[in-house]
Parts: structure tokens; C-alpha cells; sequence
């Protein structure tokens, strides 16, 4: 994500912000139209997770989701891009579960240079506030993430498509 980078929401959707604030850290933010509970299983199950992670638009298939969410557990992402030779693998270790308010995991596809995501989800009258911040181990490595473009991933898109989930989800309940 660019640094300061914000969207103007649609009438029926709500505003993601995306700020640097620290040398070595990115917050993106965002109001969720469900429960902190049901955002945080849709974080943790793969049957959930599989349908709002991958912004449609970048043109990337989800080949493979497994999340062992517990503290210790693993999670490993595979994605296919037209523009990529090899299948992309993203990998990493959950450090804390504590539902359904925060997660935290790091990134470890980037080696030394991998984030630690922390995630919370805060009730705010029937929805969620969710804050995604990523502390890089050094503010090289978050200049390195943003010039690559690795930030950069539409999270509004994304967070659009986890409100589209969670609105489906909770009229069949």
C-alpha cells in the first residue's frame, strides 16, 4: 500500500486507510459490517478465508489454504499469477490467538526481512473496528516492501470482498 493511501467509500461501503506510522511500521484500517466474532472465524477458517483473501482483480488464484490457527501453528498460502512463472508460497507461524479480538503471525517467505502481522478486531455497536498493522524489522525492509510493490495489494478490494462474505453469511444464519 502507498503510505498515506486511503479510499472514498461507496454509500454502502466502508472507508479502508492505510498509514505509515513509524519507520518500520503499516496500519491498515477498517470498520467490518459483522460482529468481531464472526470476522475472526472468517481470519481463521479456511472454508471462510478461501473466498475474501485474494482481491479479484489482481488476476491471482488461491491454489492452496491451510491455516493451523493456534499459537505455535503454521499457515501456508499458494497463489498462482499469470505473470509468474512458479506458484507464489507464503508461509509463516501464528505467535498469538486470542479470539476474538487479535491474531498475530509472522512472515517468513521474506526471511530476516519478514513482518510480524498483528490483526485486531474491536466491537464497535455490531461491527467491527479491525486495525492490520505490520512492524518490519527495520525501516530498510519497509522501504524494500513498499517499493516492491508487496504493500500494495488492494486491501480495500479485499476488505470489500470479506464484507460481501460476512453480509451472506450472517442473513443464511
Amino acid at each position: 500500500m502507498d503510505e498515506g493511501n486511503s479510499s472514498q467509500p461507496s454509500p454502502l461501503k466502508n472507508r479502508t486507510s492505510a498509514e505509515r506510522r513509524s519507520e518500520r511500521e503499516l496500519v491498515v484500517t477498517r470498520t467490518i459490517n459483522a460482529p468481531p466474532r464472526l470476522v475472526f472465524e472468517a481470519w481463521i477458517k479456511v472454508e471462510l478465508f478461501q473466498r475474501w483473501w485474494v482481491p479479484k482483480s489482481l488476476g491471482m488464484t488461491l491454489l492452496s489454504c491451510e491455516l493451523d490457527v493456534r499459537v505455535g501453528g503454521a499457515y501456508r498460502l499458494v497463489f498462482r499469477h499469470p505473470a509468474a512463472p512458479e506458484p507464489l508460497a507464503f508461509h509463516g507461524r501464528y505467535l498469538e490467538v486470542t479470539p476474538p479480538s487479535r491474531l498475530v503471525w509472522t512472515n517468513e517467505e521474506a526471511g530476516a526481512n519478514g513482518q510480524i502481522t498483528t490483526v485486531t478486531f474491536e466491537e464497535r455497536a455490531g461491527q467491527t473496528l479491525l486495525a492490520m498493522r505490520e512492524l518490519y524489522p527495520s525501516k530498510e525492509a519497509l522501504d524494500e516492501a513498499i517499493r516492491s510493490g508487496s504493500t500494495s495489494g488492494d486491501m480495500n478490494e479485499t476488505f470489500d470482498q470479506l464484507d460481501e462474505l460476512l453480509a451472506s453469511t450472517t442473513r443464511s444464519e
